[in-house]
């Protein structure tokens, strides 16, 4: 039997052990690994950085890759309802799995239709500490084009009931925490970032490339924020020799020359690298001001400088006259696409200006500290 010294020195060995034991996440996001812009720098990014922390995590999706790859096709009706009925299967069994969890991380809904059952579970049943993470302004009905009976299928209100119910709350700009302030009073800023070391690390020389690239990516969901842009291409296409190219899944319906590169996660950054200018057009109203400014983040990453509307975050992210251009109007538009075009040097500067921007306030380093703050 061990002396009542020996029990004190054990008791205080578990003690310590059990504070310095990481917690359990469980990360519960819509989508396969890999395959969607937000989920892949919002949550997947910082992965490997937990591992590296003692971390201990599952990723938990609604969709399987079956589902995923026929999100998108036309017609499959079937398939993706389908798809929808599996996903609510696999939320039940991550239900009971995430009993042994110490929180759940909650990219955007548990569900992308119904109610927010799961989530009432989790917190009220369960009594899990959720993370609710969002980089959109999900509660507003509609969002990008959307027929009427699918914004009644999503349940946007159940939006406010979820932050509600969170332990923590995560937005990517400002405009997404002060909404979430309404209904929970422990809300983190923290925008979408690139990996500066390993992944959006090239630079694009500016020097390099005889014809000059103006190019856009996204997915075909987002095209039709370059409407305000679409006519103004062609026309000055004909007062300057340039190529505008188009990185998507989907091509848009134009009637000028483009070029349109397919979207690979392989080939991102190459693809990226062959533009020398990049856009983001953006429309104006409540769910925009939501967007946090991606594209720009990538382009300047890259040290590629930007044009782009006066929208939300755009211009935090493109500082006007430093690392690009803030456009007001059509003519603005054509005028510093034009101005950049010419000016060899004048990218260059940018560019540069645009990655040390990207470095010190968007990239993976300069917010993980926060990110795994959320866990303690």
């Amino acid at each position: 039997m061990p002396d009542q010294f020996t029990k004190k020195f054990m008791l205080n060995r578990l003690n310590k052990v059990e504070r310095n034991k990481k917690p359990l996440i469980h990360f519960w996001v819509p989508y396969p690994l890999k395959v969607a812009p937000s989920q892949r720098f919002r949550v997947e990014l910082f992965l490997p950085l937990l591992n590296k922390n003692g971390y201990q995590y599952e990723v938990l999706t609604f969709l399987d890759q079956h589902a995923w790859d026929n999100l998108y096709k036309p017609g499959k009706g079937l398939v993706k309802a389908w798809g929808t009925v599996i996903g609510f299967f696999r939320r039940v069994n991550h239900l009971f799995r995430s009993i042994k969890a110490d929180y759940i991380f909650l990219h955007r809904e548990a569900a992308p239709v119904g109610p927010p059952v799961f989530e009432w579970l989790l917190a009220r049943v369960f009594r899990k500490k959720i993370i609710h993470e969002y980089d959109d302004a999900i509660w507003i009905p509609g969002g990008e084009k959307m027929p009427f009976f699918k914004k009644v299928l999503k349940a946007t209100g159940k939006v406010k009931y979820i932050i509600k119910w969170s332990h923590k709350v995560v937005g990517g700009n400002d405009f997404l925490c002060d909404y979430a302030r309404q209904f929970n009073t422990s809300v983190i800023k923290i925008p979408t970032v690139v990996d500066t070391e390993n992944g959006h690390h090239k630079l694009r020389n500016q020097f390099e490339g005889e014809r000059i690239v103006v190019g856009w990516t996204g997915t075909h969901t987002t095209l039709h924020n370059l409407e305000e842009i679409e006519q103004l291409i062609p026309e000055l296409k004909k007062e300057i020799d340039f190529d505008f190219l188009i990185i998507s899944n989907k091509p848009p319906d134009w009637h000028f020359d483009f070029l349109f590169k397919k979207w690979e996660a392989k080939t991102e950054l190459d693809d990226l690298l062959k533009m020398h200018i990049g856009v983001m057009p953006l429309k104006k109203g409540p769910w925009f001001e939501g967007k946090c400014g991606f594209k720009l983040i990538q382009y300047h990453a890259c040290g590629i400088p930007a044009v782009a509307s006066p929208v939300g975050v755009n211009p935090l992210i493109t500082l006007h006259n430093k690392t690009g251009f803030i456009a007001q109007n059509a003519s603005d538009w054509k005028n510093y696409l034009k101005q950049l075009i010419q000016d060899r040097q004048l990218r260059s500067t940018m560019g540069l200006a645009g990655h040390e921007h990207i470095e010190k306030n968007y990239s993976l380093h300069s917010q993980l500290l926060i990110f795994l703050s959320l866990f303690s």
